[in-house]
């Protein structure tokens, strides 16, 4: 439970509070419904002996009282051997004094009765060890127990175990809306687990208050940490508190009416008693008015005409009963415009940093997105698209099987290679064929691409005269089609 607070000092690798022994340590501050020993250190009058019984906490915050007849030197947090039907529990002590004959007289417990068990002795070492191998077992237990219920399609939840001290004995928590025949249910528990077997009804909110755990406010559970008696709770304590009947906000975790729907019952039906019955209607002129809504803190009441429920007039509960009080007279009212007062709209409080930080509500605000970065993706997409045109446009028969896969290539990369703007390939259609001089061709290695077409062109046009006329014609087309 409230380990964080545990005054044992940290037993954990990771260094958080508490000794971690999940309620089962020995000082009496992890515990669920805890009574503070305020008289711990006030010594007795002289001729009075210590009041005779203690309280002993076991597993789940289950609590008895039990007679010291062997008149021990019992303290907080000290591990004893009690009595039990059949043999014997070890649980531990959490009050002794005068104290416990106020927690008797509370739990309706006659401590002179002869019904009180006794405690037998404080625990040995040997008793701690089956105690604590018992303990050990109960969670395997359970989810067996689990298997054998659904096994045998019983309607019932087992929800806890709890071992006896001396290992003997064994309980089985349960849960169920009807009534269960678990006559086989026990037999199959006896064969399997080779112990006495005691089978318990819980109630759902009991099961709760056992088990434990974080409410919907964020706290313990009430009925873990200081609730002791639970009243049944009607949906009539909702209607006086004007809430919404939605069973998942008004269930807790036991399936039932949250217990704190009677908390602040008291308080509404006080205030509701200055307020004029919900079911009376204002008789006035224009019409019977019926109440539609009331506020319980401002004391206000909306009504509204029967012929139209959709305009409200406010009122206070003093003009309320002024209108009644002229009706019971046998008069009638003016209207509800003339007793209606007017609300102010409260302005909505929003939340500002000295310091300057950003508002609470900043991540409720979708997210503005960059138009500066998306107007630059379609700048980028359309020079990408005006590259791939020119390809196109520039190689036609870039597809074309017949002539093979070729790379693309950038026009502009085209131009500066070949010093103009003759595409590549009609210069590949117009260059000289080799030259078979091997002489020549050795001569014009060393020269750029320009000044090797220009050298073989002249060299070409030195032996073969007839050519000159079509190498004009095909420069000329050429600066033709550069100047498109």
């Amino acid at each position: 439970m409230a380990c964080t607070n545990c005054s044992c000092g940290s037993s954990k690798s990771d260094g958080a509070k508490g000794c971690g022994n999940n309620g089962t340590c020995g000082a009496n501050s992890c515990n669920k419904l805890t009574v503070f020993d305020w008289l711990a250190n006030m010594s007795l009058p002289s001729g009075e002996t210590p009041f005779d019984c203690v309280e002993v906490r076991f597993k789940n915050g289950r609590k008895e009282f039990y007679r010291n007849t062997e008149n021990l030197t019992l303290s907080i947090g000290d591990i004893v051997a009690t009595e039990a039907s059949p043999g014997h529990d070890v649980g531990i002590v959490t009050l002794t004094g005068e104290l416990v004959k106020i927690q008797m007289k509370k739990k309706g417990v006659d401590y002179n009765s002869a019904e009180v068990l006794k405690v037998y002795r404080k625990a040995s070492q040997k008793d701690i060890d089956i105690w604590s191998a018992a303990r050990d077992r109960e969670e395997p237990m359970k989810v067996r127990a689990r298997e054998l219920a659904i096994r045998l399609n019983l309607e019932m939840k087992i929800s806890d175990i709890e071992f006896q001290g001396d290992a003997s004995k064994a309980t089985f928590y349960y849960t169920a809306s009807d009534r269960v025949d678990f006559r086989q249910l026990i037999k199959d528990y006896a064969s399997e687990f080779k112990i006495r077997i005691e089978m318990k009804q819980v109630g759902f909110r009991q099961e709760a208050s056992r088990l434990g755990g974080i409410g919907s406010c964020g706290r313990e559970l009430c009925c873990s940490t200081w609730l002791t008696d639970f009243r049944s709770v009607n949906t009539s304590a909702a209607r006086y508190q004007q809430l919404s009947l939605n069973p998942q906000k008004l269930a807790g975790q036991c399936g039932k009416l949250k217990c704190c729907l009677n908390f602040e019952l008291d308080t509404y039906m006080d205030a509701l008693k200055d307020f004029p019955d919900y079911e009376t209607r204002l008789k006035t002129e224009k019409g019977d008015a019926v109440c539609q809504k009331q506020d319980i803190f401002k004391g206000l009441m909306w009504y509204a005409y029967t012929d139209n429920y959709a305009a409200w007039h406010v009122l206070s509960i003093e003009q309320v009963k002024e209108i009644i009080d002229i009706n019971k007279d046998g008069g009638l009212a003016a209207s509800l415009e003339d007793f209606a007062i007017e609300v102010e709209q409260e302005v909505e409080k929003t939340y500002n940093n000295v310091v300057g930080q950003e508002s609470i509500t900043r991540f409720d605000q979708p997210k503005k997105k960059n138009r500066s970065k998306s107007k630059n993706r379609n700048k980028n997409k359309g020079r990408e698209g005006a590259v791939v045109e020119g390809q196109s446009a520039l190689s036609p028969q870039k597809n074309n099987p017949s002539r093979g896969n070729q790379p693309q290539r950038n026009p502009q990369n085209r131009s500066q290679q070949s010093g103009g703007n003759q595409p590549q390939k009609e210069r590949q259609n117009n260059a000289p064929k080799e030259n078979p001089n091997p002489q020549v061709q050795g001569q014009n290695q060393g020269q750029n691409p320009q000044g090797e077409r220009s050298g073989n062109r002249n060299k070409r046009n030195k032996r073969r005269p007839g050519n000159k006329d079509r190498r004009n014609n095909n420069e000329g087309n050429n600066n033709n089609e550069g100047s498109n």
